[in-house]
């Protein structure tokens, strides 16, 4: 489409101005039209004449054309060569786009002809139920075919594109003058610099993925139920997603488990079971410790993964949906020592605990005036709230944090759980 800078420009076919190639023919500087172009400055990538090396270019690196020529046709002829490879990648794509629109055809008649069998067996209410399976087969094949025109007009059109910088280019080069050739070397490098960056898919946008399912139910059809579905879904393992609370942390000799949720290329959960799903799990500094992990399918879309480590460390856990990683696989799972047990009571104060007794200690620190050396409500070191004597910790379902006591200490604290 022409632009406005170029609305008021003659055009004329490349093929008519074949003859009229200036090449051979001087071309004067169009500052100084006495001077003819002989020169190129290599500063500001432009032929000059010997007045502009004198004048706006003085001290400016410049040569003979004849002298620069070779070096930037090289550089055009890379691009060039660059340019034709792309061209035969695009034909390829094309050719491959073609055959699986052909595929989708072929799929499509396939699967209306089991659409017709299938519903054959069964009168109006089954006739009704085949009507709409083919609507839907229909509105899938086209919508499929819209994609595969889409790209397919997308990469002709570059193609196109290309097809005719490589035949300008082509035609600079062996017909255009040395003058031409720098002339126009900054705007068609420029050009088939932004062909080659174009981005595209080297394979159909589409498969041809269509399925019918006569055992799965379809609802109601002029009260009757009837069975046969189109599936469409196929499992994405880039979208399938891992959930649970443990799912990067585990306890030595301790039953846990993640959730796989399975998820078609859409996103959407896709609501049966039956994929081929593998686990791995491997300790990172033992090769030779792994864990063997039970998958159980829960026939909606997820699974449920559980196992129970024998070694702490760190593991590698890898989740396979049909050979292919999953998202956010593989993943580093902490395994931690076995739940250490509290060995002490869990009391409001030592006080209260001991029955009064002077040599009772707390791991809370706190003590009492009187010689008391376990804590009391309201004194020194007293966390405010009921705690365990072993470690300290206020929470009572939680893991003892205490370390190896010595002999007093553990003396006095075995007395503690006694009382």
């Amino acid at each position: 489409r022409r632009q406005k800078k170029t609305a008021s420009h003659a055009v004329t076919e490349l093929e008519n101005t074949k003859d009229c190639s200036q090449a051979g023919k001087p071309l004067f500087c169009p500052s100084h039209p006495t001077e003819e172009l002989r020169l190129f400055c290599e500063q500001c990538d432009q032929p000059v004449c010997r007045d502009c090396v004198v004048d706006r270019h003085r001290q400016h690196p410049y040569d003979f054309t004849g002298n620069v020529i070779h070096r930037h046709g090289d550089a055009l002829r890379e691009l060039l060569k660059s340019t034709q490879q792309h061209m035969g990648t695009l034909e390829d794509v094309l050719g491959q786009i073609d055959d699986m629109g052909s595929a989708v055809r072929s799929r499509a008649e396939a699967v209306a002809t089991e659409i017709c069998l299938f519903a054959s067996g069964y009168v109006k209410a089954i006739e009704v139920h085949r009507d709409r399976l083919l609507k839907q087969l229909e509105d899938l094949k086209v919508q499929k075919e819209n994609l595969l025109h889409l790209q397919k007009a997308q990469l002709q059109q570059l193609l196109l594109d290309m097809r005719t910088g490589v035949g300008f280019t082509e035609r600079l080069l062996t017909s255009g003058s040395d003058l031409e050739i720098l002339i126009t070397k900054g705007v068609v490098a420029s050009r088939l610099a932004k062909l080659n960056s174009v981005a595209y898919n080297t394979h159909p946008s589409v498969d041809d993925g269509i399925q019918f399912s006569p055992q799965e139910r379809a609802g109601q059809c002029c009260g009757y139920e009837v069975f046969g579905a189109i599936l469409n879904k196929v499992v994405d393992p880039a979208r399938c997603t891992l959930h649970g609370e443990d799912l990067h942390s585990a306890r030595q000799h301790q039953l846990t488990g993640f959730t796989l949720l399975c998820n078609d290329t859409t996103g959407e959960q896709m609501g049966r079971g039956g994929e081929a799903v593998r686990v791995t799990i491997t300790h990172k500094d033992k090769r030779d410790c792994a864990v063997k992990p039970t998958v159980c399918d829960n026939g909606d879309g997820t699974y449920h993964i559980s196992y129970s480590p024998e070694e702490p460390g760190l593991y590698a856990v890898c989740i396979y949906v049909k050979g292919q990683h999953v998202q956010g696989s593989p993943f580093t799972l902490m395994v931690k020592n076995k739940f250490r047990e509290h060995q002490g009571v869990f009391h409001c104060c030592t006080f209260c605990s001991s029955g009064g007794q002077k040599a009772a200690r707390c791991a809370c620190g706190g003590t009492m005036p009187g010689g008391y050396q376990g804590c009391g409500h309201g004194h020194k070191g007293h966390p405010g709230c009921p705690h365990w004597s072993c470690c300290g910790q206020v929470k009572e379902s939680s893991e003892c944090l205490g370390g190896p006591p010595s002999d007093t200490s553990q003396r006095s604290l075995l007395r503690t759980v006694a009382l």
